[in-house]
């Protein structure tokens, strides 16, 4: 078994590029890191040179997982067995990788926590589980059992300090890393992947959808403010998100809830999403040395 790893995005789409795309929803994550470096050149994410990797049972044999990291961010795992994240693990560590220098690690659960079992006995850094998500996939897609009042629209240039405005604190609350929001929200807007829910005219509530790629797109992220939650807004503009990747040739909608949130579980399944995988973000110590 072996993974070659290098910091060469050509490289990584070529070697690696089909099996991404033959599972697009375990790969939603690096599918589209990758089209945006492709995209925005290799510092869209951070100033740090992006890492990129691919897993063979065999060499010379097919591509059977791969991971990317773009710092400041903590590396991504795609599909891959759970045998070979810990092997990825034990590789990273042995090539002189600092241990207080990797935050963390995220993915699919089985995989993320055969990585941490191995980074935990190469370094003797533990983890802790920091955000616990589920993967949905879109079945047949159906209006909100209480249908919200308003409409939906896709957000314009007038709109961009509420934009910022929103998802800066979408990123407080979930605690997340959102760098260059605005340019983040003049990319997206340019693209008309972002979708406002408007009530007597006013916006309460926001979700964003990505580009059609390999025939997947991925809603997220969903927003609304706190004073106009529990009305439905949320399921409403996600339903309109939702139609418009339909609609721009998506075989696959996906989207990410925060397992800490039944609400939101809920609301998405009353839509037509359904589970795919569970998912890990683990958050590592400091080294004990």
């Amino acid at each position: 078994m072996t993974w070659t790893i290098g910091t060469s995005l050509d490289d990584f789409r070529a070697r690696a590029g089909d099996f991404l795309a033959a599972s697009p929803a375990e790969n939603t994550v690096l599918l589209t890191i990758v089209n945006q470096l492709a995209r925005r050149g290799p510092h869209y994410f951070g100033e740090g040179a992006p890492v990129f990797g691919w897993w063979r049972r065999e060499p010379g044999g097919p591509v059977e997982g791969a991971f990317l990291q773009t710092p400041p961010f903590e590396p991504r795992l795609g599909r891959m067995p759970a045998s070979a994240a810990a092997e990825l693990a034990a590789e990273l560590a042995a090539g002189g990788v600092e241990a207080a220098g990797l935050g963390g690690v995220a993915g699919g659960e089985a995989q993320v926590r055969a990585f941490g079992a191995a980074w935990t006995a190469a370094t003797g850094v533990t983890g802790t589980v920091k955000v616990s998500e589920r993967l949905y996939r879109l079945g047949e897609l159906t209006g909100p059992p209480r249908p919200p009042a308003g409409s939906s629209r896709i957000a314009g240039a007038a709109d961009r300090a509420l934009l910022i405005e929103w998802i800066e604190e979408f990123a407080a609350e979930a605690d997340v890393l959102i760098p260059k929001v605005a340019t983040v929200v003049d990319n997206r807007t340019a693209a008309g992947q972002l979708h406002l829910w408007e009530d007597g005219g006013r916006p309460v509530a926001l979700a964003a959808v990505s580009s059609v790629l390999a025939g997947m797109a991925r809603i997220g992220p969903v927003y609304t403010p706190r004073e106009c939650r529990g009305r439905g807004y949320a399921s409403g503009v996600t339903v309109a998100a939702s139609a418009a990747a339909l609609a721009g040739g998506a075989a696959e909608v996906l989207l990410y809830t925060d397992l800490a949130n039944p609400t939101s579980n809920s609301i998405y399944q009353q839509i037509g999403y359904r589970p795919v995988e569970d998912c890990l973000k683990l958050e590592f110590g400091v080294h004990p040395g």
